[in-house]
């Protein structure tokens, strides 16, 4: 067996910064540090992806790389573009799961001509309170019966190029109404409801044969006051003794705000890994912010510290970086090509969900009504405008805040059609007063909800995309032009 340190540095996977790799990072995965997780900040195009990879491949075979690309509104591949296929909530309005298999099959296939071995998804959390801060569009639907088949087809997709797929965030965060990312959720669930609802799409998940599970940093008041992520009644006899999983666990990430603030942040990070590995995580992502060398080595340390007390067992520690290194196979062989975004624009058309009659009698003027993505999501490229105005000659695009009534309705003189696109208008009360003031107004609008829609409201006639990604947008402006 393997020294503590060794075991330790195993387990770890961490993100960074820069587009290539730097000096420290390389010496590390070396040395046996268990991968890296790369994030939007790390991608300028999938050539030069292939060729970071490639760089940490050549410095040990075997190295994990994960990214979290669950495509719409999360990506990282395209987050100079936006996504080329939609995301989970379009498509379960899709409904059909073998188009959710081949979109899954066409991002595994790119994700392993990049050489990433680990996707960290398909999310099987439920898009379950309309309040929810942080899922809505990365979910595959509400109804636990009709979205687990997503769940399963996803991850056979996925996986057909030798990528794996991970299952999040256990045991499902659609019922939280606060973002993990900066608070710690607390389910208002009992064990007999998360076995009814939330815990059915990852059973399905683990069917599907997904070689991995992500936990979420969530407290089941039944289980203890600890978040999944520390709790061995969520993680050792739930998801590994009732659902029988087997595969890899691995952390949400330990510095988001419900295990660092909460937990964490008076004994540090390592404490936090520390009590993970206690609970039966394997592999421990602290990937959402850029570390650095320092940073590893005091986790190290705190894990080697609580090996050496008889804290965490050393077989546990062996055992969680057996799992880890599961994880770090080479997936299939691919080749980089450019990138075909007509799967994507079919399941996007799909998915589209009409009210009313939304047609343009004439050039538009196209409102985008900026409001703040989630933390998950970040800054990428949204808006209905600039479709339109490709295909619509005429057209006038303009990007607007919530308060810029008097901005919107200058700017619509002249128009006979005016589009207004938001995203998730029922979470911003200043976005609904916004379509409130619209509709009391002398403006015929049609409304373009980008998001996880809420309750239909108001009689105008309106397009739902369910997703933010470029091929759900340029769906919407075809069907509109």
């Amino acid at each position: 067996m393997s020294s503590p340190e060794k075991l330790a540095e195993a387990v770890l996977l961490p993100g960074f910064a820069g587009t290539t790799a730097p000096g420290w990072l390389r010496s590390r995965v070396a040395d046996g540090l268990g991968g890296v997780i790369l994030f939007g900040r790390n991608v300028v195009d999938d050539e030069q992806v292939a060729a970071l990879t490639a760089q940490l491949r050549g410095e040990r075979d075997g190295v994990v790389v994960g990214i979290d690309e669950e495509g719409g509104d999360v990506t990282r591949l395209d987050v100079n573009t936006g996504s080329f296929v939609p995301g989970p909530l379009a498509l379960g309005a899709a409904d059909d799961p073998e188009l959710t298999t081949a979109v899954a099959a066409a991002l595994g296939e790119r994700l392993a001509a990049c050489g990433v071995t680990i996707n960290l998804a398909p999310c099987a959390d439920l898009t379950l309170a309309a309040e929810d801060p942080i899922i809505g569009v990365r979910a595959f639907g509400s109804d636990p019966v009709k979205a687990s088949p997503h769940v399963a087809a996803y991850v056979t997709g996925l996986q057909k190029y030798g990528v794996a797929a991970c299952a999040k965030h256990f045991p499902g965060h659609g019922a939280a109404t606060e973002d993990s990312h900066v608070a710690l959720p607390v389910l208002p669930r009992t064990p007999e409801e998360l076995r009814e609802i939330e815990l059915v799409p990852f059973a399905a998940a683990i069917r599907a044969g997904v070689r991995a599970v992500m936990t979420g940093h969530l407290v089941v008041r039944a289980w203890g006051d600890e978040p999944a992520t520390l709790n061995r009644v969520a993680l050792t006899d739930v998801l590994r003794g009732e659902l029988g999983f087997t595969g890899a666990i691995i952390t949400d990430a330990l510095e988001m705000g419900a295990v660092s603030g909460a937990y964490g942040r008076h004994d540090g990070l390592g404490h936090s890994a520390v009590r993970a590995l206690i609970a039966g995580a394997d592999a421990l992502c602290i990937g959402g912010a850029a570390f650095e060398a320092d940073a590893l080595d005091a986790i190290n340390a705190a894990i080697v510290a609580a090996v050496a007390s008889g804290e965490l067992p050393l077989e546990r520690l062996a055992d969680a970086a057996e799992r880890t290194a599961s994880l770090g196979t080479d997936p299939a062989p691919a080749t980089v090509g450019p990138v075909d975004r007509r799967l994507g624009l079919e399941a996007a058309r799909k998915a589209l969900r009409v009210t009313g009659e939304p047609r343009l009698d004439g050039p538009p003027l196209v409102v985008d009504v900026q409001t703040e993505p989630t933390i998950a999501a970040g800054p990428m490229p949204w808006g209905l405008g600039a479709h339109l105005a490709e295909l619509v000659p005429g057209t006038r695009a303009i990007t607007a805040g919530p308060a810029d009534l008097d901005v919107i309705l200058e700017a619509a003189q002249g128009f006979s059609s005016v589009v207004v696109v938001t995203r998730e208008a029922h979470r911003h009360p200043r976005v609904r007063d916004l379509l409130t003031a619209l509709g009391e107004s002398a403006v015929d609008f049609i409304r373009v909800e980008t998001g996880a829609p809420g309750p239909l409201t108001g009689d105008g006639p309106r397009l739902d995309t369910f997703s933010g990604s470029y091929v759900s947008l340029r769906a919407a402006a075809e069907y509109l032009a």
